[in-house]
């Protein structure tokens, strides 16, 4: 999963989703990163977003994640960690991220639209997991739960919870989430490194 800057900071009370989305205040925000995304693709300027037309809780600042695929195979994803803008805003944007600038693949053409499946995570704040030992690390994981970032010095990478699916065991989640990170894999085994977790609301197109 590439990622976009972020901004702002950790607190004790993150790490909770107070209120959770309606039905349609997430097909609310799957319309608004459809045709962010198609307009981004062909090539259009998008129309500025009318916050006072939504709901309060998608004027609020929110943080998201936005993933493409087709056929159920990734074709993009792209989000931010941390909230800095109205959560409507933050996954228009980052469905035009998603769909032209995740490095991993070619810019998303205009004959791929219809093909393309949308997916929203909506992050809670991440928090910091504070562990003694690469064992006990191991037990506080909640597989399929928690979403992990990784950082050591510069070096940083997230795996949504949606990535449980393919790697249940934590162990290869956490070897597969150094290497993204651009370490070896065994590195949470030999050095301490930070470690935060959140969670996600998640809801997709229907095909």
């Amino acid at each position: 999963l590439a990622k976009s800057p972020k901004r702002g900071s950790v607190t004790e009370m993150e790490g909770k989703m107070p209120e959770t989305l309606t039905d349609g205040e997430k097909q609310t925000l799957l319309r608004l990163a459809r045709k962010a995304m198609e307009y981004a693709v062909k090539g259009k300027v998008l129309p500025p977003l009318d916050l006072k037309s939504l709901t309060p809780l998608l004027r609020e600042d929110g943080a998201s994640f936005v993933t493409l695929t087709v056929d159920d195979n990734l074709r993009g994803c792209i989000g931010a960690l941390e909230a800095y803008q109205p959560l409507a805003e933050d996954v228009r944007e980052h469905a035009v991220a998603a769909a032209l600038q995740d490095p991993r693949f070619p810019p998303v053409g205009d004959a791929e639209l219809n093909r393309i499946r949308l997916e929203v995570s909506r992050l809670t704040a991440p928090r910091s997991l504070e562990y003694s030992t690469s064992e006990d690390l191991l037990k506080k994981l909640h597989p399929h739960v928690d979403g992990v970032t990784l950082k050591d010095g510069f070096r940083r990478a997230t795996f949504l919870p949606q990535v449980w699916e393919k790697i249940p065991n934590p162990a290869e989640f956490l070897n597969h989430l150094c290497q993204k990170m651009g370490a070896r894999p065994n590195l949470w085994r030999e050095a301490k490194v930070q470690v935060h977790i959140y969670q996600v609301e998640e809801f997709r197109e229907m095909n």
